[in-house]
């Protein structure tokens, strides 16, 4: 439209490095962390900031043109806010989305690294790796492809497991790639009592996410039985006020 292309030209564009100061210092981690690293950061700050112009420019407009019998300074205020909001709204949806994905993670590495352990058993750490890529859950897919990719380029160091923990920074994800690194060096006899070591933290890992997932289900069945409760009290203070009223205009 004309007024966002006024916005752009006229404020935004002139405005960059002060409007750069707001941006918040984890933004751009976030939409990295859900989009990937081709996202387009700057054109997605400046939709935001743009967006909150337009917003704060509608709102003054509508309520200085209103009858609402406010101050001044207190309309400001209120537009103010709303175009703050305008503007911290796609940050919150990606650091929500963050934390839901980061959530989901932590619980299902458990799960994958148990199957991981089994593999290991029967083959070398980098082969055990390559066979779980198949059926390991798909937000670890990006990761472990990166990880199997620099093996075979010749990386034996235990940075590509590092970068793997930075992919998917939850809990013990970083202890978790130390021990399967340390996995596959030295002899037969060490790779046996590291995997008993493993497999024992494994375990732990997964106890933790099970207990969570319980802790979540039972959560999840207090709340609804207390809205049923409300809605059962509502319900029977209506049903008595009809009967009351109905008694009184006999």
């Amino acid at each position: 439209t004309i007024l966002e292309g006024m916005v752009e030209d006229l404020i935004v564009e002139d405005n960059k490095v002060l409007f750069g100061k707001l941006k918040e210092t984890n933004y751009e981690f976030y939409l990295r962390s859900q989009y990937g690293d081709n996202v387009d950061i700057n054109a997605r700050y400046q939709k935001r900031v743009k967006s909150a112009i337009i917003a704060f420019i509608g709102g003054l407009i509508v309520l200085m043109t209103s009858n609402i019998n406010l101050n001044i300074a207190i309309k400001i205020v209120l537009v103010f806010g709303f175009a703050y909001l305008v503007f911290k709204d796609d940050y919150n949806k990606v650091k929500n989305s963050y934390k839901r994905n980061m959530h989901n993670i932590n619980l299902q590495l458990p799960y994958y690294l148990k199957s991981l352990e089994i593999l290991i058993q029967h083959y070398t750490v980098p082969v055990a790796i390559t066979r779980s890529l198949e059926t390991a859950p798909e937000m670890f897919k990006p990761g472990l492809r990166d990880l199997i990719a620099a093996i075979d380029s010749g990386d034996s160091s235990i940075e590509p497991y590092m970068e793997f923990a930075n992919t998917y920074p939850v809990r013990d994800s970083m202890r978790m790639m130390r021990l399967l690194y340390r996995l596959g060096l030295g002899s037969q006899e060490k790779k046996q009592e590291r995997l008993m070591m493993f497999s024992k933290t494994v375990s732990s890992l997964q106890n933790k996410a099970r207990e969570t997932k319980y802790k979540e289900r039972l959560g999840y069945m207090e709340s609804q039985t207390m809205i049923m409760l409300v809605v059962t009290g509502v319900g029977v203070m209506l049903i008595i006020l009809i009967a009351m009223m109905m008694m009184f205009n006999m």
